[in-house]
C-alpha cells in the first residue's frame, strides 16, 4: 500500500484547503494507506520536506491550487518521485487538464488506484511551470485576482479579466519560437503546457500535457471594447477562430516585449516578474518533456 504525504497551502481557496484534505486523507487511512499531513512551511522547507517525501518512497500530493502544484511539481521532477493532486485552489486548471474529479471521495480513489503518467513541464529561467507562462493582460489579471478580497470565488476571475482589459497597455512582443523570429503588437501571450488557465478558460484548446510541445497564443491588441466582447469565447476556445488571435506550437521560446509600462509574467497564478524589454536578453521558455509523473 503506498504511504502518501500531503503539503497544503493552508491559503489556497481562501483558506478551503485544510478543510479540503480531510475527507482525502481519511478514505485513504480507512484503506490502509500511510498519510502524513503538513502544513506548508514556505517555499524552501517546502521544498526540503518533498525531497525527504521522495526519498523515503513516499507519494507526494499538492492539496491547493495551481500555485501550489507548480511549486512543488518541479522538485517532485527532479527527484524522480510521483505527485497526486487534490485541488483546492480558485482556478485548479491542470488538474481540470487531468480529469482529477471534484468529489473528495473520488478524489482518494484516484490516488488509491494509483494510475501513473508522464507529463510536461515548462521551464521558465530556472523555475519549472506545470500549465501555462504568460505575459501581459492576463498576468495583470492573476495580480488583480491575488488581490481579491471580498469578491465571491465564481466571480473573481472574470472580473479580474475585465478590470486588466479596462485598463491594458498593449506591448510591442519581440516572439521567437524554435529560432523563426516574429514581431506583434499585442494584448498578451501565452506559453501552455495545459489547455486551461483562468479557471477553466480554454485558452490553448489543442495543447495537450504529454506530446513535447509548448502551445503559443498570441493576442494581437484590439480596443479594449473588442476584447471584452471575445473574453466570453475564451471559455470554450472559440478565440482562436478571431483574426487577431495567432496560434503556434515549438519546444522552444523566447519573448521580450517594448511598452510603456513593465509587461508582467506570471506561470500558474505566481508572478515570474516583468519581461525583458528588446534592448536585454530575452526570456527562454521550453518544454521538458515527460519530466513529471503523476497520478490521475
Amino acid at each position: 500500500m503506498s504511504s502518501f504525504v500531503f503539503l497544503v497551502n493552508p491559503a489556497s481557496g481562501g483558506g478551503a484547503a485544510p478543510e479540503a484534505v480531510v475527507p482525502v486523507a481519511r478514505r485513504l487511512r480507512d484503506h490502509g494507506a500511510s498519510v502524513e499531513v503538513t502544513y506548508s512551511p514556505g517555499p524552501e522547507a517546502c521544498l526540503a520536506l518533498v525531497a525527504e517525501a521522495v526519498g523515503r518512497g513516499d507519494v507526494v500530493v499538492s492539496v491547493g491550487g495551481d500555485g501550489m502544484l507548480s511549486s512543488i511539481a518541479g522538485a517532485v521532477a527532479q527527484h524522480g518521485g510521483t505527485l497526486g493532486i487534490v485541488p483546492a485552489g480558485r482556478g485548479n486548471d491542470f488538474a481540470r487538464m487531468l480529469g482529477i474529479p471534484k468529489d473528495p471521495m473520488a478524489q482518494a480513489d484516484v490516488l488509491l488506484a494509483g494510475h501513473r503518467r508522464s507529463v510536461d513541464l515548462i521551464a521558465y529561467g530556472d523555475r519549472l511551470v506545470a500549465g501555462s507562462v504568460y505575459a501581459g493582460v492576463d498576468a495583470r489579471a492573476a495580480e488583480i485576482v491575488d488581490n481579491a478580497r471580498w469578491v465571491p470565488k465564481v466571480a473573481q476571475y472574470p472580473l479580474a479579466a475585465l478590470r486588466a482589459l479596462a485598463t491594458y497597455t498593449p506591448a510591442c512582443y519581440q516572439v521567437t519560437i524554435d529560432g523563426v523570429a516574429r514581431e506583434f503588437n499585442g494584448a498578451t501571450v501565452v506559453v501552455a503546457n495545459s489547455g486551461y488557465y483562468g479557471k477553466g478558460m480554454h485558452i490553448a484548446p489543442a495543447a495537450l500535457v504529454d506530446d513535447g510541445l509548448l502551445d503559443i497564443i498570441v493576442i494581437e491588441a484590439a480596443s479594449r471594447r473588442g476584447l471584452m466582447r471575445s473574453l466570453p469565447k475564451v471559455y470554450d476556445g472559440g478565440h482562436v477562430a478571431l483574426d487577431e488571435v495567432h496560434v503556434f506550437t515549438g519546444t522552444s521560446v523566447t519573448l521580450s516585449a517594448t511598452s510603456r509600462r513593465p509587461v508582467p509574467v506570471g506561470g500558474d497564478g505566481e508572478a515570474l516578474g516583468v519581461l525583458p524589454s528588446s534592448q536585454s536578453a530575452p526570456a527562454t521558455v521550453s518544454v521538458r518533456p515527460g519530466a513529471l509523473t503523476v497520478i490521475a
